[in-house]
């Protein structure tokens, strides 16, 4: 998208805005983009569950092991009801493959397969799966917690460079789990943001009343801090279509097209 080049109807701003709001509140997503944009060459560097990244002893939990906590989830809470099909998608990966999967714990003894009809399967925990998925369990939390620190450590030393100066006025753009981690992290460099805004200005935001983008002009603020993990550039540029400057908009990460906002 080229702000540049580009005019923008009310539509188009709306899908931008609803995009970024969309996907920074969808279920386990901030989790995702951290591990995208933030910290995923830490969690490669060891293949192997429950330990220790080598060069900076962080926590580490490979994929394999991730899909197997998601299986023994999944086959614990739906009580055997569930199928390859429904595993599948759940995982995110093909039907083969999660038959794999399910194949390799069944030998080691963590599921038992019970042939209920000509068709049907029934898949059951054992006992040894339930204190495997529990032990998972554990290191998942460790993993993601892990995560989430370095994340907020990373979002505030960037953010410490970006709103520089405290007595500019600074506000917020975006309601969802990314702009949660960016209020805390302006709270605690002893920024209070002017305003929250959002496409719709619906509910409160850490007890302040979201004003709808569309109504940025009653508000006087030198900062807008872009709350997305995605790409900003389509955020950006319907911003400024809302008649904000681009010297105000500061994204907390940096657009992939450089022209953006240009």
């Amino acid at each position: 998208m080229r702000a540049c080049a580009q005019k923008f109807s009310q539509p188009a701003v709306s899908a931008a805005l609803g995009h970024s709001r969309t996907c920074d509140s969808e279920g386990g997503s901030l989790y995702g983009h951290l591990i995208n944009s933030l910290v995923s060459p830490v969690a490669n560097r060891s293949s192997v569950s429950g330990r220790r990244c080598p060069s900076d002893q962080r926590p580490c939990m490979d994929p394999e092991s991730r899909r197997e906590l998601t299986l023994l989830e999944a086959v614990s809470e739906d009580g055997g009801r569930v199928t390859q099909r429904g595993l599948a998608t759940r995982m995110g990966v093909a039907l083969g493959l999660t038959n794999m999967y399910l194949k390799r714990l069944v030998r080691k003894g963590y599921i038992k397969c019970v042939n209920m009809q000509s068709n049907r399967l029934l898949y059951l925990i054992t006992p040894a799966g339930i204190a495997e998925k529990t032990r998972l369990t554990y290191e998942y939390m460790d993993y993601s917690l892990q995560l989430y620190r370095d994340a907020r450590r990373s979002l505030r030393r960037t953010l410490e460079v970006l709103v520089s100066g405290r007595d500019r006025a600074t506000a917020l753009y975006g309601t969802g789990e990314a702009a949660e981690l960016a209020y805390l992290c302006l709270r605690e460099l002893g920024i209070e943001p002017v305003a929250i805004f959002s496409e719709d200005g619906e509910g409160a935001f850490f007890g302040v009343v979201v004003t709808p983008v569309s109504a940025h002009r009653t508000v006087a603020f030198d900062v807008l801090v872009v709350a997305t993990l995605d790409d900003p550039a389509p955020l950006i540029d319907a911003l400024q279509a809302w008649g904000i400057a681009r010297g105000k908009l500061v994204p907390i990460r940096q657009p992939l097209s450089q022209g953006a906002g240009s």
